[in-house]
């Protein structure tokens, strides 16, 4: 089976562990994947992650999920992909979004990298909304 969106595969993977609650959720890499990786782990949104390769070559990502201490709940409430291969959402840095008045991130492919919405906003670039994390 081809995957058309593998950062929608991705995305579903995590919520996917977080409603069975387990602890390490394993996806196949990538280039963007592995960005997207270091920004959930860079804004608190997970544990840790290990890149791991594989003989394909293609590598592994091991992503250990973040729940709250006392409730249990997952970190991450709600994971979405905003731009697919389908229908590409492309902003100027005038128009990215803030998720839920900034306690949320939006994550933007722009042409300095893979970067937060906020970061973006400072490095004065605009690109293409991938997905948001709150």
């Amino acid at each position: 089976m081809a995957l058309t969106d593998p950062i929608a595969d991705y995305l579903t993977r995590i919520r996917n562990a977080h409603q069975a609650n387990h602890r390490i959720v394993e996806i196949p890499s990538s280039r963007m994947k592995r960005s997207i990786t270091e920004i959930l782990y860079n804004q608190g949104y997970i544990l840790k992650y290990k890149f791991e390769d594989t003989e394909n070559g293609q590598g592994v990502i091991k992503i250990a999920l973040k729940y709250n201490a006392d409730s249990k709940t997952p970190v991450i409430q709600k994971l979405g992909r905003i731009s697919r291969p389908g229908l590409r959402k492309f902003v100027p840095v005038n128009e990215i979004p803030r998720i839920i008045n900034g306690m949320g991130v939006a994550v933007m492919s722009t042409s300095k990298g893979v970067m937060t919405g906020k970061n973006a906003v400072a490095e004065n670039v605009g690109g293409e909304l991938i997905c948001y994390v709150y």
